[in-house]
């Protein structure tokens, strides 16, 4: 019988000593995390949570290093990050040109980021821990922040009105004064770590993000706008249909400024991918 192991990540703040006295105070990003919880444990998974202060690189990666030692094919790993999105200047050249597994990649000579509490995790070192995972591991991602149409794409900053919901970007301001103060770690992340391009993935991920690399993922006041579809489309367990169908109808009944994207990356599966969503 197949294994299903999950990691979910919610932070409703950030460590501020690391974040230039920047706190990222969000609502909503730890019970989407519990939500999740729930539905991979209906679904037979064996969860692991890691909420706000949890958050940092340390346990994210050692959790998936765990499950990446422990995951054979035709087993399962579904992880969820709900929080801010960042980048970090691209010191390794991967940003520097298109990448044929990249849809709709430009020359940004940023990398992108999931801000953790203690630092944020470059997309360079999440396309490693992925390399991790044995050959037709199939892994589930869903990304319910800023930048998060691949995890790996520019964001175009946009106007906000007082009434518009609290948006999961780090602002541009704060986001320069932390590299700044901490440009030696982050360079020297990139440089030990390989480019994206030079990344084998021998399993296969699908992504479902909360919305395009040129939009950003709203919070709410009990979950972010894309997981609070994603539950009520879901239904319970009631949907029927694969993740691709899934994305679709989350899309359809989203506003026109924050529209989810469904992204593969590593082997074909097909068997994988035709399946009903989440199903082990």
């Amino acid at each position: 019988m197949a294994t299903g192991l999950s990691l979910h990540i919610g932070l409703n703040s950030v460590d501020p000593k690391h974040y230039a006295g920047w706190d990222g105070q969000l609502r909503a990003c730890e019970q989407d995390a519990h939500d999740m919880v729930a539905l991979a444990r209906a679904l037979g998974y064996t969860p692991t949570e890691l909420l706000t202060k949890e958050a940092t690189v340390k346990n994210v990666t050692s959790a998936m290093t765990k499950a990446a030692k422990s995951l054979v094919a035709g087993d399962t790993f579904f992880i969820s990050y709900s929080g801010h999105g960042g980048q970090v200047p691209d010191r390794n050249g991967d940003e520097s040109k298109k990448d044929t597994d990249e849809i709709g990649e430009f020359p940004d000579q940023f990398d992108e980021t999931w801000v953790l509490y203690d630092r944020q995790l470059i997309d360079d070192e999440l396309y490693q821990l992925w390399s991790a995972f044995a050959p037709k591991v199939r892994i589930v991602m869903l990304s319910d922040s800023c930048h998060s149409g691949t995890v790996a794409k520019p964001m175009a900053a946009r106007p906000r009105s007082v009434k518009a919901p609290a948006s999961r970007r780090m602002p541009l301001d704060v986001e320069d004064a932390t590299y700044r103060e901490h440009k030696r770690q982050y360079d020297a992340i990139q440089k030990k770590t390989p480019p994206r391009a030079a990344a084998s993935i021998p399993g296969t991920v699908v992504l479902i993000s909360g919305c395009q690399d040129n939009q950003t993922s709203a919070d709410g006041r009990v979950n972010g706008r894309f997981t609070g579809r994603l539950l009520d489309v879901w239904g319970g367990g009631t949907f029927k249909g694969n993740l691709a169908k899934l994305c679709k109808v989350i899309v359809a009944g989203m506003p026109p400024d924050q529209t989810p994207n469904y992204y593969v990356v590593g082997a074909t599966n097909r068997a994988f991918t035709s399946r009903q969503a989440f199903k082990l």
